[in-house]
């Protein structure tokens, strides 16, 4: 935020925007429970990790995927990303009352759809792109394996310390929890569905990333798709 404090004359140090954030209840507390969303017991294959050494140099070349939880009164939804690696955009998204393997495949059409329709207009293809996500049943189920091979997908997956090989998905579920509060409790799904949108658009639209030299990832994306 320098750079954005810089250009309105603003000074204030770490602990002060603390103070400021907290005082009008900006900060979001951390909650103890969780639920767990990733079931990695299960019959189906389980892919390599093939993206340790690559070096992701443009869009459409990982994508990383995960799910995790957000709360409403009544319990537990889940919220399935996927995140282009290169320009931090969330490229597909499904929020659902269940963990089931539709809000996922809706989440990767949606991403896919989305990935095609940038690449038609410059020219361009999403050949040898890697979707990276852990071992979630969910993700090795033969739906799932099949959709990113007949578009012809590569299918990488976490081996151990599985938050460590997909940290960059654990990063945006964090953003996405920490400053756009989806790690407060909805009234209903409907609720959660409405403030998840908002925060997504926020993210892609409006928020600059350090990492990507301030500038937003849906900049990055369409600048270098």
């Amino acid at each position: 935020m320098n750079d954005e404090f810089a250009k309105i004359n603003l000074e204030v140090g770490r602990d002060t925007l603390f103070k400021i954030l907290r005082k009008h209840n900006m900060l979001t507390l951390r909650k103890k429970y969780s639920s767990r969303t990733t079931n990695s017991l299960h019959r189906f294959y389980k892919y390599k990790n093939i993206i340790k050494d690559v070096q992701v140099t443009r869009p459409n070349q990982v994508w990383v995927s995960d799910i995790t939880y957000i709360r409403t009164v009544k319990g537990f939804c889940y919220l399935a990303l996927i995140t282009d690696m290169h320009s931090r955009k969330i490229m597909g998204y499904d929020l659902s009352d269940s963990l089931e393997l539709k809000g996922c495949v809706r989440a990767l059409n949606k991403a896919i759809y989305q990935a095609k329709n940038t690449c038609t207009e410059r020219s361009r293809s999403i050949k040898q792109l890697i979707h990276h996500s852990d071992r979630g049943i969910q993700y090795c189920s033969n739906q799932y394996t099949q959709i990113l091979k007949k578009n012809k997908i590569n299918v990488s997956m976490t081996e151990e310390n599985h938050c460590y090989e997909n940290a960059m998905a654990e990063r945006v579920n964090g953003i996405l929890k920490d400053e756009f509060y989806l790690d407060q409790t909805f009234a209903d799904v409907a609720h959660a569905i409405r403030a998840t949108k908002n925060a997504i658009n926020l993210y892609n639209e409006i928020r600059l990333h350090l990492s990507l030299d301030y500038k937003t990832p849906n900049m990055v994306y369409k600048l270098t798709a």
